[in-house]
């Protein structure tokens, strides 16, 4: 069986699915504890865990290079926030990788077989990630 992340064919054997917690509501981060509240376009917290969204790279909001990536990903930060509150999806984790270098776990949101961040990508608000980031600006 092969499961499909951004466009790349993945062994569906490594993946392990998790749904999110029903009737949660997603806000943005603010303050110190965080445990449903999204980061910014690619990155949340769930159930107080840090989660980086595994197949997509979105524009810097934190400490952005120029004006339009700070406005591109301020609208992708919005815009992850209605995903991820328009009804249930489920985290699938990243094959190969459970965490990435600032210890945040790799996942790919999916809801009804499409991943979240496809959704974002097809909107012009994020890229398919590729190993490394890009510059926005």
């Amino acid at each position: 069986m092969i499961a499909f992340f951004g466009g790349r064919q993945q062994p569906a054997q490594q993946v392990y699915v998790r749904a999110a917690t029903p009737g949660v509501t997603y806000k943005h981060c603010i303050g110190t504890v965080r445990v449903h509240c999204i980061v910014d376009g690619d990155t949340l917290w769930s159930n107080g865990v840090k989660i980086r969204v595994a197949d997509i790279d979105t524009p810097e909001v934190s400490e952005p290079r120029c004006a339009a990536e700070k406005a591109l990903g301020d609208r992708a930060t919005v815009r992850l926030m209605e995903l991820v509150n328009a009804g249930p999806f489920q985290m699938q984790a990243w094959p190969g990788r459970d965490e990435d270098k600032y210890g945040r776990k790799l996942r790919v949101l999916v809801r009804d077989g499409r991943s979240l961040g496809d959704i974002l990508v097809s909107e012009g608000l994020a890229r398919t990630w590729a190993g490394r980031r890009q510059p926005w600006c």
